[in-house]
């Protein structure tokens, strides 16, 4: 019998077909895909710790560049001595800390009920402890993230900032050497109170030269954005202050 595929009919049941089919297929796609995925969002991260504290393939004065992906693992265990996951008064060791999404703890950590979990990464690099923190915040368009490198003074070691997506030339450029390397040396303490690090417009040191202003050099044009890093800096830090504060004990 022959098939009319003039009906409305028909082309109900096309379409409906054609949806189950493309959308298994998607699925199956998405699911095979899932093991690599996590395992490139793994190496992604410890790459980036890794460069916030200084060990990269840097060559040149602009140079952002990591670790290979075939030996990072390998350098991470290397210069990671330690991880742990701050939670309330409880400090745990847990060798996959860096798996943690920080942004699904602060999502939970909206109910008061519950205590986020904070990981820590404490690596040793020239025969210095170096305390790794992650932070998560927002830019003008989008999610903004990064990494901060400090010695048990909160002195700044080094970072490493990435966005979703801010606008190229602009606040795209926190990702650059000429924003980063700016933070090294900044003090994020003054008196021992808490002040962070903040990405200053008509900043009197341009230059960051003077490292106990608590401030850097602002991107022209990526006002928001700078804005976004320096709430980052300063809300996602302070969570770590009860920590910093107990290493001097």
């Amino acid at each position: 019998m022959a098939i009319n595929t003039e009906k409305n009919l028909y082309t109900v049941l096309f379409a409906t077909g054609m949806v189950i089919v493309v959308g298994s297929l998607l699925a199956f796609v998405a699911s095979s895909l899932k093991p690599t995925i996590s395992e490139n969002e793994r190496l992604e991260k410890q790459q980036n710790i890794l460069y916030a504290m200084g060990v990269n393939n840097n060559e040149g004065g602009s140079d952002v560049a990591f670790i290979s992906t075939d030996e990072v693992t390998e350098e991470f265990n290397k210069y990671i001595k330690k991880q742990i996951v701050i939670q309330g008064e409880n400090i745990t060791e847990d060798s996959e800390a860096y798996t943690i999404d920080i942004k699904k703890e602060a999502d939970k950590a909206k109910d008061p009920s519950y205590e986020r979990k904070l990981p820590l990464f404490i690596g040793e690099k020239d025969g210095e402890t170096v305390y790794v923190v992650p932070m998560r915040g927002k830019g003008l368009w989008d999610a903004i993230w990064g990494y901060m490198a400090l010695d048990e003074n909160m002195v700044v070691k080094g970072v490493f900032f990435d966005h979703k997506g801010e606008t190229p030339g602009l606040g795209a450029n926190i990702k650059e050497r000429f924003f980063m390397d700016d933070f090294s040396g900044e003090q994020t303490l003054s008196n021992n109170n808490f002040r962070g690090v903040n990405v200053a417009k008509g900043n009197a040191d341009p230059l960051n030269k003077v490292k106990d202003d608590n401030e850097v050099d602002a991107i022209a044009g990526a006002t928001i954005t700078g804005n976004g890093v320096s709430a980052m800096i300063n809300k996602d830090l302070q969570l770590y202050l009860p920590y910093f504060k107990s290493l001097k004990k």
